[in-house]
């Protein structure tokens, strides 16, 4: 359990930087839990790992434009990034900031073209919180002025291409501020596909926050504490799913947050409950998974709480020797990288 068995060596030239030229030109590797050699093809080929029958449950959140840029009081420059908003009040919202000096509470931020913020209070480390005021509706000048907040490890700014390809075909409720990445490969003719085979699609939400990829700061991994990020489930997934493991059909997971979401869902008996809660559930080895049965991921970022899931899943050692053959077979890794299918 401590955090450097979950650390390797990734050349920087396997980061993809863009997104591959359409959403299916991707590499699968296929991995199965009890056992044998991972098995490397085409995204496309995602479709012969399938069932009929099987339950295939997807993340429908939508990535809102959440980074902004403007100026203090002061005309110094400050970058916002919006993380998560206020539950019940849609002009409040925790933020990470970013500028030479830390806003002070009763800053006001200008944004320009009728939008405006004030710095309220500290919120929980290392957030502050922030009161949007807009001339007319909110979400529409958040989708004028801000930007793409594409994660730190994509060393360029965002271009109009990552307005639609860091979405998912999915998306539907907006909330998020990072794409949750295997939804990123599947396309409207793949869907169709897997419905022609008697695949059953199924809608969660959960509003992907910073918590998801926050750097593990504790030697001994038991000690990271996650931070909540707000989740739906469907009456009709919920039903769908608990049908399907009552008749021994599978649910295969596409992507870490939509285990999150179902698996948090879950009572004791594995029964998944459909409304709404928050989840901080800390998926690492040693957990019990009560819902999912396959997995479908693209490839993490060394020590991070999403590999330490995908090893839960799998096991350690077979997960680290399979990112290992997916490094000398130059696999492209996270957001707009290859994908993985754990069955």
């Amino acid at each position: 359990m401590r955090l450097d068995k979950y650390n390797f060596e990734l050349p920087e030239s396997l980061i993809a930087q863009y997104p591959p030229p359409s959403r299916e030109d991707a590499r699968l590797m296929v991995l199965a839990r009890t056992g044998g050699l991972p098995r490397c093809t085409s995204f496309t080929e995602i479709i012969d790992h399938f069932q009929s029958g099987d339950v295939l449950v997807y993340n429908d959140t939508q990535v809102i434009p959440a980074r902004l840029l403007g100026r203090k009081e002061s005309g110094g420059k400050i970058e916002v990034l919006l993380v998560r908003r206020r539950v019940g009040d849609d002009e409040i919202w925790s933020c990470l900031t970013k500028s030479s000096k830390a806003p002070r509470p009763g800053m006001q931020i200008d944004f320009g073209e009728r939008l405006t913020a004030t710095v309220l209070d500290q919120g929980e480390e290392p957030y502050r919180y922030l009161r949007f005021n807009s001339h007319g509706d909110f979400r529409e000048q958040l989708e004028r002025l801000g930007r793409i907040p594409l994660p730190p490890y994509i060393l360029r700014d965002d271009e109009p291409l990552d307005r639609e390809r860091y979405q998912t075909v999915f998306a539907a409720q907006p909330g998020a501020v990072a794409a949750p990445t295997a939804g990123l490969h599947f396309t409207p003719a793949l869907l169709d596909r897997l419905r022609d085979k008697g695949v059953v699609l199924c809608p969660v939400t959960l509003h992907v926050g910073l918590g998801t990829f926050l750097p593990v700061r504790v030697e001994h991994i038991d000690q990271h504490r996650m931070h909540a990020e707000e989740y739906h489930v469907p009456a009709a997934t919920a039903a769908e799913v608990n049908r399907a493991r009552q008749e021994g059909r599978r649910v295969v997971a596409l992507g870490t947050t939509t285990t999150r979401t179902l698996e948090s869902a879950a009572d004791d008996a594995g029964q998944v409950i459909p409304g709404s809660g928050e989840s901080r559930l800390f998926i690492r080895p040693g957990f019990h998974f009560q819902v999912i049965d396959a997995l479908i991921t693209n490839f993490h970022l060394p020590g991070s709480t999403l590999l330490m899931m995908v090893a839960a899943f799998v096991g350690h050692e077979r997960i680290m020797a399979a990112y290992q053959q997916a490094i000398a077979e130059k696999f492209r890794f996270f957001s707009y990288g290859d994908c993985m299918m754990i069955i």
